[in-house]
């Protein structure tokens, strides 16, 4: 089972830049996408049906234009959960799950913290997202959640962690975080086959930062423990170039 992640920034600038035709090239059997920024009503659904993904699940948020999260899927998953249950996190669109024979697959968009108000959002969304997932565990412990973390782990993961260390996104907080959450009882799957240094998925527009490789990792595949026996392969595509982003690749023997 082959099952990308692509935070898209934009499915619509996306689609315009080539999406449709990468997708159809990468060919997941499932592909996450985060910060859609859009509803389904304004998107031509056919397009996706074209490509092969038939099954497709829109989680969009509640302010048009921003963030939201989806699922595109080549075959119909046993079910579809859109959102947590918790107001706040479904009011902005950041989480959505399909769960095919046994696996379920989470989209998530854990939010950025741009500023010292959103920073405490981030971090209560933090806290509370991972208790959500101890109880989910106990009912799906082959859980596989994708997406943007907004966070780097290690200092490997980042292009200049010693400027950066009082940046969101490399916080002692947020690290300490994302390494807890690792602990409860998942494998951040590229660096279970890769320690290289200077792998990234995300570059800031400015400072041509994605030419000069200044990049942050910031896009994961945690795979649950149970399933540490089935993972085959882990790749970023730093080459597809439809977004800020780039997409990952998690692929498992299941």
């Amino acid at each position: 089972m082959k099952i990308a992640s692509y935070n898209v920034n934009g499915i619509r600038a996306a689609i315009n830049k080539g999406f449709l035709e990468w997708l159809q090239q990468a060919d997941p059997d499932v592909i996450c996408l985060q910060e859609i920024k859009a509803n389904k009503e304004q998107l031509d659904l056919d397009m996706f049906a074209e490509a092969g993904y038939a099954y497709n699940y829109w989680y969009s948020a509640q302010k048009k234009g921003y963030s939201g999260v989806a699922i595109l899927s080549k075959k119909e998953p046993d079910h579809v959960e859109y959102g947590t249950g918790i107001e706040y996190m479904d009011f902005e669109g950041r989480n959505l799950r399909a769960d095919f024979n046994g696996v379920s697959i989470m989209s998530l968009y854990l939010p950025s913290g741009t500023n010292i108000d959103r920073l405490e959002h981030k971090l209560q969304y933090m806290a509370d997202f991972q208790t959500y997932i101890n109880d989910l565990k106990k009912e799906r412990p082959n859980l596989v959640i994708l997406g943007d973390y907004n966070i780097c782990h290690q200092a490997i993961d980042i292009h200049d962690p010693v400027r950066n260390k009082n940046v969101s996104g490399f916080l002692p907080v947020e690290r300490e975080w994302i390494g807890n959450f690792m602990d409860s009882g998942f494998i951040d799957s590229f660096r279970h086959f890769n320690t290289e240094p200077d792998q990234y998925s995300w570059w800031s527009y400015r400072a041509n930062a994605r030419a000069n490789n200044k990049g942050w990792r910031l896009d994961y595949g945690m795979v649950s423990t149970p399933l540490q026996d089935k993972l085959k392969r882990a790749v970023i595509l730093s080459e597809a170039k439809h977004s800020d982003h780039c997409p990952i690749v998690v692929e498992l023997e299941v």
